[in-house]
């Protein structure tokens, strides 16, 4: 597997202070507290496009597809569904081989590839399409899940707002500061999960978005964004407690082969670890 960046906190410290999720998106208060945008309707970039995913345990049909993406009207705030075609596929939830060391729960980020995966027992992984950080602004490493939230506040440090005197005209004095309260429009989206390494917390986030021809993008400033419905997914199945490992760059990640062409073979290691 990958051999992780163990980049200090100090130094991770440094650049969380720039980060705090803040997103882009037309239409969106991602939009209204940032200049720059992605066009309605513009196709991703060619350098968003993903290298050769690992072959899936069976492609969904596209009736799943719709079942996964569609309506959540019945959630503190009814989540919109995706639109076909709004994603690229490559970036579609399914389950996927998995061969690497992390044991099952465990979730294991892929900057370069854009994906997130959730590791399972038997050698499989649901992998999720993600937006990541723009250059400058990821990180790498490995982190703990200490909180989780719906619908959750969002607080931009007091340098963003610095920078951006336009948020002042948004965010507003809630329970812990001065924010922008959870809802359809706040740039966390539908749930939050909230790293933290030796037990601080990063202001790192992967958390929802109300934006998803984004998934597959370097868009935000450092968190790792999901659809809603791939993020409500994700926490419904992740308890507090998980480990989060994010890669440093490109290369083997465990996720390589089928499971149809991974020989069969006896491996040492700890109990429950995928082989």
């Amino acid at each position: 597997m990958q051999v992780l960046s163990r980049r200090s906190f100090l130094v991770a410290a440094s650049t969380l202070t720039l980060a705090a999720c803040q997103t882009r998106g037309p239409g969106s208060l991602e939009h209204e507290l940032q200049k720059t945008a992605i066009a309605p309707g513009a196709a991703v970039p060619p350098q968003n496009q993903p290298p050769a995913p690992p072959a899936p345990l069976g492609d969904p049909t596209p009736d799943d597809y719709a079942a996964m993406y569609a309506p959540v009207p019945d959630d503190k705030f009814p989540v919109p569904g995706v639109p076909q075609g709004s994603i690229n596929p490559a970036f579609l939830r399914r389950k996927v081989a998995y061969n690497g060391p992390e044991a099952p729960g465990t979730i294991v980020v892929d900057p370069a590839r854009r994906y997130l995966y959730l590791v399972q027992p038997g050698g499989s992984a649901i992998r999720y399409g993600v937006g990541v950080g723009r250059e400058g602004f990821g990180w790498s490493g490995e982190a703990t899940i200490n909180s989780k939230q719906e619908w959750p506040d969002w607080y931009p440090p007091k340098e963003m707002i610095d920078r951006q005197p336009e948020l002042k005209k948004v965010v507003v004095k809630l329970q812990s500061g001065v924010g922008v309260a959870g809802g359809l429009r706040n740039p966390l989206g539908a749930r939050a999960l909230y790293l933290y390494q030796n037990g601080k917390d990063t202001l790192f986030r992967i958390h929802g978005t109300n934006e998803p021809r984004t998934i597959g993008s370097r868009v935000s400033s450092g968190c790792i964004r999901m659809v809603n419905q791939d993020v409500m997914d994700l926490y419904a199945r992740t308890p507090l407690g998980a480990k989060v490992v994010v890669l440093s760059g490109p290369g083997h990640n465990g996720m390589t082969q089928p499971a149809a062409a991974r020989p069969k073979k006896k491996r040492k290691g700890a109990a429950g670890a995928p082989a």
